[in-house]
């Protein structure tokens, strides 16, 4: 530790910090622009000048480092005239168009050219004009001129999302933030470079000119996308989300937000809604009160359950669905003395699991690892902030390791992160590939090997790796739980894991994967599931949250469901028109209460942001009274913290353990995996981010797949 004496006061810190890393501990505000504390030090804005004592000339407190004893003043007459000089310099160029700025009320330039900058300028020549550029639907560089060369944009992209979309071209005052000859910015995390554009050059294209943000009012959120549960800041006007971004927690997102978290509200809003209950009579829909929605509802499955049993009442609920929607549509199930309830949506493989299957250790412990194996992901589209998370490992010096399939990993650079070994081959394949490692791993402890199998030089060279270190993981990806041999690429892994002492873990493909198996929205005993309830094995089902045309296999997945007597669609959208025979307008998460359950096991619950559309009800609320009309037990709840309560009286039975079998025969094509602009219904209706170049390929695929 060294100690330092910074505007009178000894502070102590690392060896190696920087002074602006002790004012930050002491509590000392010095201006910057150019400084993140997540991103590596530039020190080209020189806003941060400071007057370090035998120093002859001010220095940057971002690039300076502390030595012992060392005397620093931020507040000297010394230091606020080259602060001044700094703005003044900073203010030379910048447009005067504070009052139509996008960024007008959180302009780090405006709030320190208040303290910093003089009332008039001395300069009287005419200012810099940049051109603006299109570089896709989500970031706008309308305004480039107001851009301060801080570079955060550019660092943000070779640091935290791995990919150098952005440079500076040109010197002097005819540098300019760019893309490289025309592209368009594509990365999944984006939208970030907004949220640290210091000034108002990068804006969010959506948003831009839709609100100021002194009017909105901010209120706390939880992502309902991916496993990682970002914490979101919801901005909202008039009773209407115009505005999502990130709420720091280090312990999950950090301060990122991948870009579908962002940007997936404009479907909120959306002419897709659905606003009031609807019956089809005749073959055409109409539109009813909940009163006669809800007594149809629950006539139609008391019918069912007389004639076909209990079990022919089958539900498939989604993982994007909150903790307490989840429990009580299990619970609707059960009480009417059924099983036949499935999240599993895009399984091909429907074994009872022994635990919850989770991520297997602290979603920040990622970024601290220093052997990876992911085995069946693609990993950036499918989890950005894991992968972000990973990538900053890996720029300590992780090794991280990769048993994928072409598709999902297409070049060396798909993940955006150095790969060290990669064994790409059929998803089939992937078990004998796990197989292999195991058997390069047991010749080197010299023990037996699980199951039989000669080690390739691929699997030799993961192996070792995976011997080496301390902090290390083996990751199961969304496509290997998707497959039809899950267990045994499961089995495989946690033989791995167990002798080299790395964590063994699914990085879990939904908001709430890890809640559905803790409230037990999957078959228990002879309940059928979401394969055979797919197939018209139900004769009534209840969809909750759930489109199966986009969200299983396109057409095919109706086919079955238009063989039940009665199909019941929960959802915030006109969907599944073709088959249900009634449709109830459900809140979506910005309307409702709840909790979503992260791949590490962490509850976290949010409120409603705005008020329901229409003649929208939390989906809590209406499987309560769909309870109540079927007088069933254990149904009577008065707040949706009330319901958690009852979920999570027991301590989620966190386990990634199998007893399955190893079975090494090839499984049959390709595991169903939704793309990352396909996830779920919201992202689905969201047009900015169906205009991205993710969203085109996605599109391109399944349009070939369906002409095939």
């Amino acid at each position: 530790m060294v100690e330092i004496e910074l505007d009178g006061k000894k502070v102590e810190v690392v060896e190696g910090s920087m002074v602006m890393h002790a004012a930050e501990k002491a509590g000392t505000y010095i201006p910057h622009f150019c400084y993140h504390k997540k991103l590596s030090i530039a020190a080209n804005c020189r806003m941060c000048l400071v007057d370090v004592e035998k120093v002859p000339k001010p220095v940057p407190a971002c690039a300076t480092p502390v030595t012992q004893g060392m005397i620093v003043r931020t507040k000297s007459d010394r230091a606020i005239k080259a602060q001044q000089s700094v703005m003044e310099f900073l203010l030379i160029n910048h447009p005067l168009d504070c009052p139509i700025c996008d960024q007008g009320g959180e302009c780090q330039l405006q709030d320190l050219a208040v303290g910093y900058g003089a009332s008039a300028s001395r300069y009287e020549e005419e200012k810099r004009v940049v051109f603006h550029k299109d570089v896709g639907p989500l970031i706008s560089m309308e305004e480039m001129s107001r851009c301060i060369h801080c570079t955060r944009c550019v660092r943000f992209g070779q640091e935290v999302a791995g990919v150098m979309e952005l440079g500076m071209s040109h010197r002097g005052e005819h540098s300019e933030i760019e893309t490289f000859v025309g592209k368009s910015v594509d990365s999944e995390l984006s939208g970030n470079m907004i949220d640290i554009c210091p000034v108002g050059a990068l804006t969010s294209k959506p948003f831009r000119y839709s609100a100021r943000t002194w009017e909105l009012s901010r209120r706390k959120s939880v992502s309902p996308h991916d496993s990682t549960g970002a914490n979101l800041i919801v901005q909202v006007k008039n009773n209407q989300v115009m505005r999502v971004v990130p709420l720091e927690n280090d312990a999950v997102n950090e301060c990122w937000i991948a870009d579908r978290d962002r940007y997936s509200y404009e479907a909120l809003n959306g002419p897709d809604r659905l606003t009031m209950p609807m019956l089809k009579q005749g073959g055409e829909w109409k539109e009813v009160d909940w009163q006669t929605a809800l007594e149809y509802v629950a006539t139609g499955l008391r019918d069912v359950k007389a004639q076909h049993g209990a079990n022919s009442i089958g539900a498939l609920v989604s993982p994007h669905s909150t903790l307490e929607e989840l429990f009580l549509a299990t619970n609707l199930v059960r009480g009417l003395g059924g099983d036949s309830i499935d999240h599993r949506l895009r399984h091909a493989e429907f074994t009872k699991s022994e635990g919850v299957r989770h991520l297997g250790l602290p979603i920040a412990a990622l970024s601290q690892l220093q052997r990876v194996l992911v085995v069946g992901s693609n990993l950036r589209k499918d989890h950005p902030l894991f992968a972000q998370r990973i990538r900053q490992a890996a720029r300590h010096g992780a090794q991280v390791s990769a048993i994928t399939s072409a598709k999902l990993y297409k070049s060396a650079d798909a993940w955006a992160l150095p790969v060290a070994n990669a064994l790409v081959t059929e998803a089939g394949q992937w078990a004998q590939a796990l197989a292999a490692v195991a058997a390069a791993v047991a010749a080197d402890k010299g023990v037996a090997a699980p199951v039989s199998v000669q080690a390739t030089p691929e699997a030799t060279a993961i192996a070792k790796s995976l011997l080496g270190g301390e902090r290390k993981a083996v990751l199961v990806g969304n496509a290997a739980a998707h497959a039809a041999n899950a267990s045994t690429l499961l089995a495989l892994a946690n033989w791995i894991g167990a002798q080299t002492g790395a964590s063994v873990g699914y990085l879990t493909e939904a908001a709430n994967t890890v809640g559905a198996q803790w409230v037990g929205a999957q078959p228990q005993g002879a309940g059928l599931n979401a394969a055979q309830i797919l197939a018209g094995q139900s004769k009534a089902v209840v969809l909750l949250n759930v489109e199966p045309e986009d969200t299983v296999a396109g057409p095919v997945a109706a086919m079955g469901l238009g063989k039940a007597e009665m199909v019941v669609t929960l959802s915030p959208f006109k969907t599944n028109l073709a088959f249900s025979d009634v449709l109830l307008p459900i809140a979506p998460f910005s309307e409702t209460s709840g909790s979503f359950v992260n791949a590490e096991g962490r509850v976290q619950s949010f409120h409603a942001v705005v008020k329901p559309l229409g003649e929208t009800r939390p989906a809590w609320k209406v499987l309560r009274v769909l309870g109540n009309l079927l007088e069933l037990p254990g149904f009577d709840f008065n707040t949706s913290q009330d319901v958690l309560a009852v979920a999570t009286a027991k301590p989620a039975p966190l386990s990634n353990a199998t007893g399955a079998a190893i079975n090494l025969s090839a499984s049959a094509g390709e595991p169903v995996s939704a793309a990352i602009y396909q996830l779920d219904g919201l992202v689905r209706r969201a047009t900015s981010l169906q205009l991205t170049a993710d969203a085109k390929a996605s599109q391109q695929r399944a349009n070939e797949g369906a002409a095939a």
